[in-house]
């Protein structure tokens, strides 16, 4: 999941926990979000969520290639993250 996508996970449980709860996660950034003056927009903001759910988010510059790789999780920070995200998608469904 890339970009907002990982935004999906809110609704995402495993044994009554939010899936992501403990695992490493990104997605757009609160500042990449403010750069496209859409804080005030969107619904909710993803970082924010990932972290309310108990995700350790991280990420990188804004607008940077940034993918992570937990498990059988795959999320990118961001559209510039697309390729990089695929790439291990493709990795893991090979291994």
């Amino acid at each position: 999941m890339v970009c907002h996508a990982p935004g999906v996970l809110k609704k995402v449980a495993y044994q009554g926990q939010p899936l992501v709860k403990g695992k490493r996660v990104t997605g757009f950034a609160n500042s990449e979000e403010e750069a496209v003056h859409l804080t005030e927009v969107v619904p909710f903001l993803v970082e924010d969520e990932l972290k309310r759910l108990g995700g350790h988010y991280e990420k990188a510059g804004d607008w940077v290639d940034f993918t992570i790789v937990d498990g059988r999780l795959i999320t990118g920070q961001n559209p510039a993250s697309s390729g990089s995200a695929a790439k291990k998608l493709l990795k893991r469904l090979n291994s």
